[in-house]
């Protein structure tokens, strides 16, 4: 019932402000795709680079719809409304707690990548999208909300989050084989963004999308191990008491 609680109240908090997160998802991809795919014409593997752009910006979108949709609220409800001295006297079991924001931010990042694959819809690339790759984006969507999590409680104040996204979600944004293939970087760094958990995405999405062999298996494991280790952060901050 503690997760059923969780996803309740983001679900309200969705309804309330759906059309200020709806358009929060559009404008930024949106404008990625007008001056990167059809500003820029040029081709990329052999596609028109506008192919290679769509995958990479449904991507991004999964990841921050759902780190902005925990990380903030969270990070506010835990420094301002001490929101979680309530929660350590409630019923509810931490660990459903922490369980019902990573689903509910991976459905809130699922719903951003959803709406780019709506509005590319009509241009006539060929590309497939399908349950595999939804799959892909919602696994997506629960790594950056654990990482969300785990930001807002070693956030120290309101401007920490931010601060954060700036310097770890932004180059993420920009160099995970999203606008352009990590081909071109140099080697070292190139291993090292090749298994970062966009990178992973961005690739079988990608490789789903234009018809090429993907990892599938060693990219979802990678996702996998993501994700059980900052939903462990997460469960060792909450039940040792750590920065609540």
């Amino acid at each position: 019932m503690g997760i059923v609680t969780v996803l309740w109240e983001k679900w309200v908090e969705f309804r309330r402000d759906f059309y200020k997160i709806t358009l929060a998802s559009m404008v930024a991809p949106l404008m990625y795709l007008i001056v990167f795919g059809l500003g820029i014409q040029t081709t990329s593997h052999g596609y028109p680079y506008l192919y290679f752009l769509i995958p990479g910006v449904v991507s991004m979108s999964t990841m921050t719809g759902s780190f902005n949709a925990i990380a903030q609220n969270l990070n506010v409800q835990r420094l301002y409304e001490r929101a979680f001295d309530q929660i350590m006297i409630s019923p509810t079991p931490l660990w459903q707690f922490i369980v019902g924001q990573i689903v509910a931010g991976s459905l809130r990042g699922l719903y951003a990548g959803g709406i780019i694959l709506l509005l590319t819809a009509p241009i006539q690339t060929n590309l497939v999208f399908n349950a595999i790759s939804l799959i892909v984006m919602l696994l997506n969507g629960a790594v950056f909300s654990a990482v969300a999590v785990v930001v807002s409680f070693i956030a120290k104040n309101h401007t920490d989050v931010p601060r954060f996204s700036n310097y770890i979600i932004m180059p993420m944004s920009y160099l995970c084989n999203t606008f352009f293939a990590t081909d071109s970087i140099p080697h070292g760094l190139r291993e090292v963004l090749s298994f970062l958990p966009l990178s992973q995405t961005s690739g079988i999405i990608r490789g789903i999308a234009m018809g090429e062999p993907v990892s599938l298996i060693s990219g979802i494991a990678i996702l996998l191990v993501y994700l059980a280790v900052f939903t462990a952060i997460a469960f060792w901050f909450i039940y040792k008491k750590k920065n609540l």
